[in-house]
């Protein structure tokens, strides 16, 4: 069955928005990286990456603008087995496809608005039992 594996918020203060989500309740960051025209900070309740975004000052991208100008849910993840099959899928139902082509994950404006992507079977990994017990007792 496919997953929710992931969810991004889009935000303005990289650093103040993580330390909120540690601080209060007790997520841990998995990595920070620079990617197209966005930073990526990526942390985990254990069980989903929860990443915050912040888009470059001034970038036009079509990523960048999906969701609006303001922070917001910016979109989630679904975890497929096979991105072509299921970008297929996606068209078949009129949905747009927001990434430029042969970008992975694979972007999209869902019936009724919402921002979504694909992404590939093992993108995100859950954190170990252990780790995952301890994000919740934090």
């Amino acid at each position: 069955m496919n997953r929710i594996v992931h969810i991004a918020l889009k935000v303005e203060n990289l650093d103040e928005t993580t330390r909120f989500y540690q601080d209060v309740f007790g997520f841990k960051e998995q990595s920070t990286k620079k990617v197209r025209d966005h930073v990526s900070r990526h942390l985990s309740d254990g069980d989903i990456d929860f990443t915050l975004i912040r888009y470059d000052e001034g970038t036009q991208s079509n990523e960048s603008k999906a969701s609006g100008e303001k922070p917001c849910i910016h979109h989630f993840a679904i975890e497929v087995d096979d991105l072509e099959a299921y970008t297929a899928k996606l068209r078949s139902y009129g949905c747009e496809i927001i990434s430029d082509p042969g970008i992975v994950p694979v972007k999209f404006r869902a019936p009724g608005g919402t921002v979504a992507e694909l992404v590939p079977v093992g993108r995100y990994k859950r954190l170990g039992a252990a780790e995952g017990t301890e994000a919740a007792k934090a």
